[in-house]
């Protein structure tokens, strides 16, 4: 990562200063991207920036506010060939200590931009989320075309699918 004296990734809440706002800039250098993008299971990853801001909301509460930009480069769906993608989103997230770490294995947040309030925000943590979360579930290169149906069905064979089970199950369709 970029000088991380200067631009620390994890971010102390005890230390943040409650009346001005705390500017960040992470840009992972190119052997962090590489990790990420094995990670992820990108082909590449050769820009990505998380840059914002964390201010207090309320009495207790912070809020983060910034941007991702990055550019991916992932396997497409139909022919594997390299798909390049710029990705720029906006970041809005609420950290509060009245909410409560999720528990189970499966659960469902009401509000996803709400966040438990620990005694770090992890800014790498966010970064990488957040990628994940923009990333293109179907990437498609731009003269990908699905192969078509190999045969037609008939209207007969859609109509009617179960016509001879029951020449089946009475045992007179073995014979013949």
């Amino acid at each position: 990562m970029t000088a991380p004296d200067s631009h620390p990734q994890r971010l102390r809440v005890a230390h943040l200063n409650p009346r001005a706002p705390t500017p960040f800039t992470l840009r992972p250098d190119e052997k962090t991207r590489a990790a990420i993008a094995e990670e992820l299971g990108l082909q590449g990853l050769p820009e990505l920036e998380l840059r914002g801001e964390l201010r207090a909301e309320g009495g207790d509460a912070w809020l983060l506010q910034g941007r991702l930009t990055a550019r991916v480069v992932q396997s497409c769906v139909i022919t594997l060939k390299p798909v390049k993608t710029d990705l720029a989103e906006e970041i809005h997230r609420h950290y509060s200590p009245h909410i409560r770490p999720p528990e189970g294995e499966e659960i469902e947040m009401p509000d996803e931009t709400l966040e438990p309030l620990g005694q770090f925000i992890d800014l790498t943590a966010v970064m990488i989320e957040e990628l994940t979360l923009a990333l293109p579930q179907y990437p498609r290169a731009e003269d990908a075309e699905l192969p078509g149906i190999a045969e037609e069905e008939t209207e007969a064979d859609t109509r009617k699918p179960f016509a001879g089970l029951d020449k089946l199950l009475k045992g007179e369709g073995n014979q013949g």
